[in-house]
């Protein structure tokens, strides 16, 4: 299922979700020129779950925040940003701005977590803003489950346009993430690149979020 837009407007311009954006392609372009030192780029500021178990300096927390804006490819960043602009709109008009700034980065860098302790042995670098958009999906599982989101459904030759609701787009898309991250644990050797445990975390702390959010903006009034 390919997610093509939602039915919810948005009622402020989307100013973080299109920084993030942008932050994002610029970054993929820096990755694009670096040549033969790509490599060596991935491996300094993308998250190695074994490494952290190893060091004690700066290096160890400094990837959580770095490699979620690293991409592996330009299907890996467009699918993350479409995404991102597909539900971060939303979920960034209901908590604010500089809100949703913070809710984006605690996100993504509990994901990293979740996938460290998850995959403690791997030494592969993990990047992306898989983990972080992952919340923003989970922000918007708790805010607007009743919204509609317009997916593009294969079905052998055949292609529909459907609405599905989001509380089951969601839902369906979380326990993908599960029964993979599961597997993955389960058949270590089978790990196949994906860091599902990261977007299971980021979907879970996407929640708990948008609840610590809801709660603090109504003891405010």
């Amino acid at each position: 299922m390919i997610p093509l837009k939602d039915t919810i407007p948005s009622r402020t311009f989307p100013i973080i979700t299109i920084f993030l954006i942008i932050i994002n392609v610029l970054i993929f372009f820096f990755e694009v020129s670096s040549g033969p030192n790509l490599e060596r780029l991935l491996f300094t500021y993308g998250l190695i779950p074994k490494r952290y178990f190893l060091v004690s300096h700066l290096n160890r927390y400094m990837p959580f925040f770095t490699a979620m804006f690293l991409h592996g490819g330009w299907v890996h960043l467009l699918g993350n940003m479409w995404y991102l602009w597909i539900f971060g709109d939303n979920v960034e008009d209901a908590i604010g701005h500089k809100n949703f700034l913070l809710f984006y980065i605690i996100c993504g860098i509990a994901a990293g977590f979740t996938h460290v302790y998850a995959h403690s042995s791997s030494t592969l670098p993990t990047i992306g803003a898989s983990g972080a958009v992952s919340g923003v999906m989970g922000g918007y599982f708790v805010l607007f489950p009743y919204a509609r989101i317009v997916t593009l459904v294969p079905v052998f030759f055949f292609i529909s346009i459907i609405q599905i609701p989001a509380i089951f787009f969601l839902f369906f898309w979380f326990m993908i993430q599960f029964f993979n991250g599961t597997f993955s644990i389960i058949s270590p050797y089978t790990f196949t690149g994906v860091a599902w445990w990261a977007h299971i975390g980021g979907f879970v702390w996407g929640i708990v979020l948008v609840l610590f959010f809801k709660m603090w903006k109504i003891a405010k009034k």
